[in-house]
């Protein structure tokens, strides 16, 4: 593991602390990023926001992610690669310490955006180093594993920092602590670094600034319209109105940009590869689906009555799993070169197996060892998919393409979390209402069940010392919390019946695409 190009003399050869430097960086980014994405319900109270401000709030971020992604490629053909980590890392800190100092929400989605710009400056670059000290044989299949293995875990590892100092101490102490981890790093990077490479400087002339305003505009009324819709009833709402109109039309005049422009931000002529559309869909569907795993952690929040820390610990199972199991995918892939229709039969087997289980086993009061294994087995399957359709979608094109694979593979995570979180929300408050109501039907005089359970409600509080009319009030306070339980215990087994045929479905069509593949083989050969 060798790269003299970006690394001083003192570290070039030491494999094992190239290493840690570029994990260190990388997880310098990732900080900024998942920092309160697991403790969400503190920052929520700290900035006095709800809970679609702080899930736009991590969207905006996305956002800025996505539009630096051409953008840190073309500047790192230009400027110096540690300079340019320097720059960001500057910046970064910076933005922390505005962070730090803000409890406006309006000011904090603002700081969020120009974070997004820097974490992804911060990833480029360690990813570019971590796919130069790969061997070009396993590049394309180990860069992808390495660089989203770190990313996934580092947000569970951060987690769990931050989980304890929310409840340990006060919420503002995630920055403190964020930048100080990024001034060491800061120091690491002068201490490892080269000032000068050899490599030849291309300028960065030419930049489509319009077609960055335009995805700008346009991912953000996106997120604002699938996590707002609801709130404020949809089209009802001249908010949502504006905002969907500002989708469509930003939507087409980057895509107009893009087709017209002497240099583009991405190279539309991808979206001539049938394998290139047709992975991206897959990947879509399997980013979609894996969030499913963000209502068992509701669960464990709100049902269960589980800390944070509780919480984060049942995600860290999931990711040393999904790590793991990503691990020996590579490696298969890298020794055997096997297609990827078998990956994705057995892939997609284990999550449909994950679903059903939860749909089947989901009650009030589930422990730690109930969920573990069913969580652990989820990773594995997200271990197994993941791999093989990056580099699917990464490899169905032409290098000439560029950036454009990882940027349009990029942005199906961004959309299809977005759905994926709006939609999940949106159907746990549609089949929560159906199932709440269908309860509150039973509850009537002439249910002899419901009247039963009341009046034992009733006689457990009136022994502990009530009186006869606090009793009633508290058993009927009761009994409604046992009522939204139920009905949020049904909308979400609901949900995962509803994923289960939808996987179905997935697994009928890939069987049958290989059916019909071996056919079409079949047939070519006996021609021939």
């Amino acid at each position: 593991m060798r790269n003299p190009v970006y690394f001083k003399d003192w570290i070039a050869n030491w494999g094992l602390g190239i290493r840690i430097l570029l994990f260190l960086i990388l997880l310098s980014a990732i900080m900024q990023f998942g920092s309160f994405t697991l403790s969400q319900n503190y920052i929520m109270a700290y900035l006095g926001a709800q809970p679609e401000d702080i899930s736009f709030a991590i969207q905006i971020t996305y956002v800025g992610i996505l539009i630096n992604v051409p953008l840190a490629f073309r500047f790192l053909r230009y400027f110096e690669m540690r300079n340019y980590l320097l720059t960001n890392m500057i910046l970064g800190i910076i933005l922390n310490v505005c962070c730090l100092h803000t409890s406006d929400i309006y000011i904090f989605f603002i700081l969020r955006f120009f974070q997004g710009i820097c974490i992804n400056a911060v990833c480029i670059g360690a990813l570019i180093m971590i796919t130069g000290v790969l061997n070009p044989a396993i590049r394309q299949v180990l860069g992808p594993s390495v660089f989203f293995g770190t990313v996934f875990s580092s947000t569970v590892f951060i987690g769990i920092i931050a989980a304890n100092a929310t409840v340990n101490s006060q919420i503002i102490n995630i920055y403190i602590y964020t930048i100080i981890f990024q001034g060491v790093v800061l120091a690491l990077i002068l201490c490892s670094l080269r000032a000068k490479t050899r490599f030849r400087k291309y300028p960065p002339f030419r930049i489509d600034w319009p077609g960055l305003l335009f995805y700008a505009v346009g991912g953000i009324c996106l997120a604002y319209t699938l996590l707002y819709g609801t709130k404020y009833y949809w089209f009802s709402d001249p908010r949502i109105v504006i905002s969907s109109a500002l989708v469509i039309l930003s939507s087409l005049m980057f895509f107009g940009r893009q087709l017209l422009a002497t240099r583009p931000l991405i190279d539309v002529t991808v979206f001539k590869y049938k394998n290139f559309i047709a992975g991206l869909l897959v990947l879509g569907l399997y980013y979609g689906m894996k969030e499913s795993i963000n209502i068992l952690y509701g669960y464990t929040a709100f049902v269960l009555k589980w800390s944070p820390t509780q919480t984060i610990n049942l995600g860290l199972c999931n990711i040393l799993s999904l790590i793991f199991f990503m691990i020996i995918t590579a490696r298969l892939l890298i020794n055997h070169k096997k297609g990827i229709i078998p990956f994705l039969l057995v892939g997609f087997s284990m999550l449909l197996a994950y679903h059903f289980w939860v749909y089947y086993n989901l009650t009030p009061d589930l422990s730690f060892s109930d969920l573990v294994v069913p969580v652990i087995f989820q990773g594995a399957a997200s271990g197994i998919l993941f791999v093989p359709i990056t580099v699917f979608v990464i490899t169905s094109v032409p290098k000439s393409t560029g950036v454009a694979p990882l940027f349009l593979a990029a942005n199906t995570r961004f959309i299809s979390l977005l759905n994926a979180n709006a939609g999940f929300y949106n159907l746990q408050i549609y089949f929560n209402q159906i199932y709440r109501e269908s309860l509150i039907n039973h509850l009537s005089p002439e249910d002899l069940n419901a009247m039963d359970f009341l009046s034992r409600l009733t006689k457990s509080f009136l022994t502990n010392g009530l009186p006869e009319v606090s009793a009633q009030q508290a058993a009927n306070s009761s009994l409604q919390s046992v009522l939204e339980t139920q009905s949020q215990l049904l909308a979400d087994r609901a949900i995962f019946s509803v994923i289960s045929l939808a996987i179905i479905g997935i697994l009928l069509t890939i069987l049958m695409f290989k059916v019909l593949s071996g056919i079409v083989t079949a047939l070519r050969k006996n021609q021939t």
